[in-house]
């Protein structure tokens, strides 16, 4: 793409490497220092969240922080959450390179803040999926273990994904909906012209499929 060989350029000095280490060691401390403040009944994660009336109103901190708020309150639930999160950031890191990677992330993380104006609460899930999105489009066929046993390709985890999409968008209110299509602008952004190019190779090749099949039947027909 050549608007980001430009901006790499320009601007691939400011990249951060490593960037998801760094992120995946503040989520961790940020579930310890949950610990901590439970003792005293109340929350780290509560002020670092983006709820958007408080970042309006001074606590502009909250626009960067929310992305270090744990997903879970499981420890074991969250050992797994951050491997995996920092298996996927660090490959597309090696396959991008640190600035591309760091303006994916970037993009995303505008994307959820975006979104936040539309719920009125932010939440890092939906650029976590962008992240596992974009590695099931570079490497489809990556398999996984699901559930720790079940082997199973990126691909078809990522068609779930889409399909709970469609689903959401279709029956969810607007303010999900918004939430949603903000939320996955990094994708569109550096996967969009990809996308349309394989949707329409595959349309092109069913229909040369379609063809074959029917030029087989007509001699089929005419032998017969």
């Amino acid at each position: 793409m050549k608007w980001l060989d430009k901006l790499e350029r320009r601007f691939g000095r400011l990249g951060i490497p490593n960037l998801m280490l760094y992120i995946v060691v503040t989520v961790a401390a940020v579930f310890i220092g949950d610990v901590i403040f439970s003792v005293q009944g109340t929350s780290l994660s509560g002020y670092l969240a983006l709820f958007t009336q408080a970042a309006m109103h001074g606590q502009f901190w909250r626009f960067i922080t929310f992305i270090f708020v744990p997903p879970t309150t499981s420890i074991i639930s969250l050992f797994f959450f951050l491997y995996f999160y920092y298996f996927l950031g660090s490959t597309l890191e090696q396959v991008w390179g640190t600035f591309r990677f760091n303006l994916y992330y970037l993009v995303g993380i505008i994307g959820a803040i975006i979104a936040a104006f539309f719920t009125g609460f932010g939440t890092s899930t939906y650029l976590n999926l962008s992240l596992f999105l974009a590695f099931a489009f570079l490497f489809p066929d990556h398999e996984i273990l699901l559930f720790f046993f079940l082997p199973i390709k990126m691909k078809y985890l990522a068609y779930v994904d889409w399909i709970l999409f469609a689903i959401q968008l279709i029956f969810g209110d607007w303010p999900t909906r918004a939430a949603i299509i903000a939320s996955l602008t990094n994708f569109f952004l550096f996967f969009g012209g990809d996308l349309i190019r394989f949707i329409q190779n595959e349309r092109r090749y069913g229909a040369q499929r379609r063809n074959f099949r029917r030029e087989m039947k007509k001699n089929q027909d005419r032998y017969w």
